[in-house]
């Protein structure tokens, strides 16, 4: 179905999925013959969705209530991309802050100086840094963020006590985001973060330390000092980490690191009670993120951790998933990581799920991944103020399934906890 609107505006709307795309018909105008970075090659009309295309990997549970005829899910099947393992280091930004050619690929430690974002007048608005931090634990789940985008600073604390089933929210939206610090690059300083909230202050710092980063925030009830460790000694040097560049044009890119295996140790307090965040039961999983982006924008992301099998056959795991904002790029985000090995899934997943009732189970598959995911919470959130609107829906609950390594063995991924969210930015 196709809607066109007196602005030009577009929509369209996959009957097997029921979840609205937009496409100003300027944007794509632009998009057709638009070289793409790392290859040369331009786009044709048929790799650029028109107006009334259907979105080409989407969710994919339909609503059982619409008498729209769903193309059935293992019809939609996923796309290969091919990509380019990076091994020097080399600028993310040319001296005219563009983006590098040579930037353009993944790598399995951070590889990249991305210090041109966010410094001088150059695309001023569409830089985004930030350093998201999920922590889980036996008894609670944490979310962390300092972010900056220009014109504001946007930081969270969120607490979620397993047992009980309350959530603490501590957000803050701050203009051109004073009393917020981020490094240029990657553990090359600290990231911080201050503003007053309802009852007090928000105060976040994230830094590197021996053996791994430190994450302490607190807010009016609730504060946290954590350490994501790295094992077996290593270094940001040499612990992998999924690292890419997914470029929408020269003027627009995405640096992300997501390091999903860091075994956690610390306290939460919550109204003044200490609960401890154990060895070897407690993760952390980093997203952080350096680039410049288009104002409107939606993802899906899937991450989780701890151990799989016993003995002989335990692994450390972590899966890293994603979908929509890395589409026709060129590049994706997805991989796992076993015993602290970077196994890179270069394909577009398909992501299956139900937009009106999200707990129920999603599925993740394609020719290397078959993953099922069922959600115990949901953490939904919504902004809207003025030119930046978020609508998230973020579900946390429990992975099975398998992940195939680079050997092509089946690795399972039973049991393992973590999140798999739904998120439209326009910012």
């Amino acid at each position: 179905m196709c809607r066109t609107s007196s602005r030009g505006v577009v929509s369209t709307v996959n009957a097997c999925t029921r979840v609205a795309v937009t496409v100003t018909s300027q944007a794509y105008d632009r998009a057709l013959g638009t070289a793409l970075p790392h290859t040369g090659r331009r786009l044709t009309a048929q790799e650029v969705p028109g107006p009334c295309a259907a979105p080409r990997v989407r969710c994919a549970h339909p609503n059982r209530d619409s008498k729209e005829s769903p193309v059935p899910p293992e019809s939609v099947r996923s796309t290969s991309v091919p990509e380019r393992e990076l091994t020097a280091a080399t600028d993310l930004c040319l001296a005219n802050g563009r983006l590098n050619p040579d930037a353009v690929g993944w790598s399995r430690i951070p590889l990249l100086n991305t210090d041109r974002i966010g410094r001088g007048a150059y695309a001023w608005g569409r830089n985004k840094r930030w350093e998201y931090w999920g922590i889980t634990t036996p008894t609670h789940l944490v979310a962390l963020t300092v972010s900056a985008i220009d014109y504001a600073g946007v930081h969270e604390l969120w607490v979620f006590d397993r047992t009980t089933g309350e959530s603490i929210p501590i957000n803050a939206v701050v203009p051109f985001a004073r009393r917020a610090e981020l490094p240029g690059t990657l553990g090359l300083g600290p990231a911080r973060a201050v503003a007053k909230v309802r009852g007090g202050d928000l105060v976040i710092d994230i830094r590197e330390v021996e053996g791994g980063t430190r994450l302490t925030a607190s807010a009016p009830r609730v504060s946290i000092d954590v350490v994501a460790t790295r094992p077996d000694g290593r270094t940001l040097a040499d612990h992998e980490a999924m690292a890419v560049v997914v470029p929408w044009s020269k003027r627009l890119f995405q640096y992300t690191v997501k390091d999903v295996d860091r075994p956690a140790i610390g306290t939460i307090t919550v109204d003044g009670v200490d609960h401890a965040v154990p060895a070897g039961e407690s993760w952390a999983v980093l997203d952080h993120g350096r680039g410049r982006w288009p104002y409107s924008v939606a993802w899906n992301w899937g991450a989780a951790s701890g151990y799989v099998g016993g003995g002989s056959e335990r692994r450390r795991i972590g899966v890293q998933l994603g979908a929509k904002w890395t589409d026709g790029t060129g590049s994706t985000e997805n991989a796992i990581t076993v015993d602290g090995r970077v196994h890179k899934l270069s394909e577009e997943l398909v992501w299956e799920y139900s937009t009106d009732d999200w707990m129920r189970p999603w599925r993740i598959r394609g020719e290397r991944v078959d993953a099922a995911f069922t959600p115990f919470h949901l953490k939904q959130s919504a902004t809207q103020l003025g030119l930046i609107a978020s609508n998230t829906h973020q579900c946390f609950g429990h992975y099975t399934g398998w992940i195939a390594r680079d050997d092509g063995g089946k690795q399972s991924i039973d049991g393992l906890l973590g999140w798999a969210e739904d998120v439209h930015n326009r910012w």
